[in-house]
């Protein structure tokens, strides 16, 4: 997520940190090389000239090039003003007094804008809220089968009338939710492929009648100062509450994350990352932890937090009881792995440990990693993976073809094994905590 732009940033500001005494000309070329990583990133250039002339104003202070560790005070100046570009505070979506919640979705034809509207429905479904999906975007029959079986896979009711009036569809939905008895409803509008009057005559039309409690704005993250643009006209003709920024692991370069808030006044409340639609799949935006990613800080919080939302912790502590008798074997291995995925895409997880982003830039991480390790273990007997000290010769030709890989791989997962096992034994060794829910180094 925003690598490119991480990268520069973190190079730019370690020169810093490596100075023994800053001045204003080293200050000065650091914030010039700044400049040009966020207008490379296609940041609004008014929202650059803003944020630079506010850190200038802050670093060539006395108090930073008296400072003892003045590169460190840079680092926190840059980032104090990228969380106040951001947004500050992280903003949470309204809920009605009496149900149901009625959370409006528009955006423009191709933004991720139904995908992210089951997301957000599973995203709601994990914290205990029993949502409807209505289907408004009466244009695109395509659009309407595709929101039936995104509602299928995920157990959530859908609500269309094939062709009509939207504003009666919306309506006639909130009557649907509250007879299903669910307490949000999920409004998909139709999008074009630009901003055109029909088009926002009929949004407007759906936000005065069906009088959604949340309108939010869906804008492509690839698409830079484009949809910058976009969600400002939507802004001023719909006044909606909030943006989601889609795509955001795509080749995204990051201007509309850094622009969209300065230009438009609405905060961003939701990113979006692949195309599953599951509640892993996006994340609530927080500008602090956001700003802490692209310089390279990692973010850790977020972290534990999926981890918390995903980990069984009874399990956790099995396994934790497990590696202090030194009993961890192929089984346990495979648990660990099945309990990772669902945390989400690797590389995303990666990316907030502090320091990976940058080390994480040149690395391809195998997307069938997983599935093909997966497979190997499945491939094994009860017995081979209690005691992978049995897995002679043909052992392991017999687990590669059943598991549709090669020995060589088989050979690499052992391998893999044995190293975590010796990691393990002297982490106990040392300290005997800190080892529940151990990382695994399965690429």
């Amino acid at each position: 997520m925003l690598e490119d732009l991480s990268g520069k940033l973190e190079s730019t500001l370690r020169k810093l940190r490596g100075y023994g005494k800053l001045t204003e000309k080293n200050i000065a070329d650091a914030l010039k090389e700044i400049r040009r990583a966020l207008l490379e990133a296609d940041v609004n250039y008014k929202v650059v000239k803003d944020f630079i002339d506010e850190v200038q104003r802050e670093a060539v202070g006395e108090e930073v090039l008296k400072s003892v560790t003045p590169g460190q005070m840079i680092v926190k100046i840059v980032n104090d003003k990228l969380v106040a570009l951001l947004g500050t505070s992280n903003t949470q979506i309204k809920s009605a007094g009496i149900p149901p919640t009625i959370i409006m979705i528009a955006g423009l034809q191709g933004s991720g804008k139904t995908t992210f509207t089951a997301k957000l429905a599973a995203w709601l479904q994990k914290r205990g809220r029993k949502p409807l999906l209505a289907a408004l975007d009466i244009y695109r029959p395509a659009a309407i089968q595709q929101l039936r079986v995104l509602g299928q896979s995920l157990n959530v009711p859908v609500y269309d009338e094939g062709i009509g009036d939207p504003v009666r569809i919306g309506m006639n939905a909130v009557s649907a939710a509250r007879k299903q008895m669910c307490d949000t409803v999920i409004l998909d509008t139709a999008g074009r492929l630009h901003v055109d009057e029909e088009m926002m005559r009929e949004l407007v039309n759906v936000k005065n009648r069906v009088r959604p409690h949340e309108i939010l704005f869906v804008a492509d993250g690839m698409t830079g100062q484009d949809a910058v643009n976009t969600a400002s006209e939507f802004a001023g003709k719909l006044n909606y509450d909030g943006v989601v920024l889609t795509k955001m692991d795509g080749d995204t370069r990051g201007g509309a994350a850094l622009s969209i808030r300065a230009v438009t006044g609405k905060p961003i409340k939701f990113m979006s990352i692949g195309e599953k639609p599951n509640a892993e799949s996006i994340e609530a935006f927080y500008p602090d932890r956001m700003a802490s990613r692209i310089l390279g800080m990692g973010d850790v919080v977020s972290l534990v937090e999926k981890a918390q939302e995903t980990i069984d912790q009874e399990q956790a502590a099995k396994m934790e009881e497990r590696l202090r008798k030194n009993e961890f074997t192929l089984e346990d291995f495979l648990m660990q792995l099945q309990q990772i995925k669902k945390m989400g895409p690797l590389e995303n997880l990666l990316g907030m440990i502090p320091g990976m982003g940058a080390q994480m830039k040149n690395v391809k991480v195998d997307p069938k990693a997983f599935a093909r390790t997966e497979a190997i273990i499945h491939s094994m007997t009860r017995e081979e993976r209690n005691k992978p000290q049995i897995l002679n010769g043909s052992r392991r030709k017999r687990i590669a073809r059943g598991s549709g890989t090669r020995v060589q791989d088989v050979n690499q997962l052992v391998k893999q094994y044995d190293q975590m096992k010796k990691m393990i034994k002297q982490m106990k060794g040392r300290s005997g905590k800190g080892l529940r829910g151990m990382p695994l180094n399965f690429m």
